[in-house]
């Protein structure tokens, strides 16, 4: 039987009421993990340490949002464990499953009636006197943006040496293809298809006449720091997550991540009937 580690969101899911259904209707047909927190409920599960949970499941089950499976995605793509989202938040690209088609959707799963999707996702990281501070993994975006109190900032963005653009903005979104339908669009980016290979550079609230994004290959390094004359800081964030903080020569170097993401796909639905159905 398929090893299942079922992730619920507490906030989207009140009481539960859904984890418990997709637990009962699962318990019987695979073997089900879900973090030892949860024991309370009572049900005929197998409860482990949160510690633990990645290395005793084949597949996620993510009850939420996008969001919520953006909290899992490095670790499950470290560990080329798949995500499969039902969807409990407002739009939901990944989380494609609504939860009125739950049980149908997991029965084809269990029959293996699905398809693997595999996913771009960015490496950065951090370097502080060309020492590497800090790195990190995202499968939406990394923002460069200002620290609370600043006005605007100015930030350089090079690829393989050669500048792409200055700009006196907010901050600076670099994200792949699954991140272009989220901060991405909002700021006036493009959409692209989530398979791709690309970066898409787009400035937030640029103080300038004439700005566009940058549509970059991956298979080049992409150098973000902040222009020389600006004396503060910014903020550096990964898929919503703040990671640290850069100032003066300070850089964040962005290449593609050696892991794919692999998220679940069941149906027919194209990433175009969806972007329809979500954002018009």
């Amino acid at each position: 039987m398929m090893r299942i580690a079922v992730i619920p969101n507490n906030s989207k899911d009140f009481g539960l009421i859904n984890t418990r259904r997709l637990v009962e209707f699962l318990s019987d047909k695979a073997d089900i993990y879900m973090d030892e927190a949860y024991s309370v409920l009572g049900m005929n599960i197998k409860y482990i340490p949160a510690s633990e949970i990645y290395e005793n499941a084949e597949y996620l089950v993510v009850l939420g949002g996008d969001g919520t499976i953006l909290q899992r995605a490095a670790e499950c793509a470290r560990r080329k464990i798949p995500i499969l989202g039902i969807n409990l938040g407002k739009i939901g690209f990944m989380t494609e499953i609504e939860i009125d088609d739950m049980e149908e959707a997991l029965t084809k799963f269990l029959n293996g009636d699905f398809k693997i999707e595999n996913r771009m996702m960015i490496k950065a990281e951090v370097r502080k006197a060309n020492k590497v501070q800090f790195s990190f993994h995202a499968l939406n975006d990394v923002v460069v943006s200002k620290s609370l109190g600043e006005k605007l900032i100015r930030i350089e963005l090079s690829t393989n040496g050669e500048e792409v653009n200055r700009y006196t903005a907010d901050g600076l979104i670099i994200a792949t293809p699954t991140g272009s339908t989220g901060y991405s669009i909002s700021a006036g980016g493009p959409v692209a298809d989530p398979c791709m290979r690309l970066y898409i550079a787009t400035p937030i609230c640029a103080h300038m006449l004439s700005v566009r994004s940058a549509v970059l290959s991956s298979d080049k390094v992409i150098k973000i720091r902040l222009d020389s004359e600006y004396g503060g800081e910014a903020v550096v964030t990964a898929d919503g997550d703040m990671q640290g903080y850069i100032k003066g020569s300070d850089e964040v170097i962005i290449t593609e991540s050696e892991y794919d993401f692999e998220l679940v796909r069941i149906g027919e639905q194209s990433f175009y009937d969806t972007l329809l159905k979500k954002l018009s």
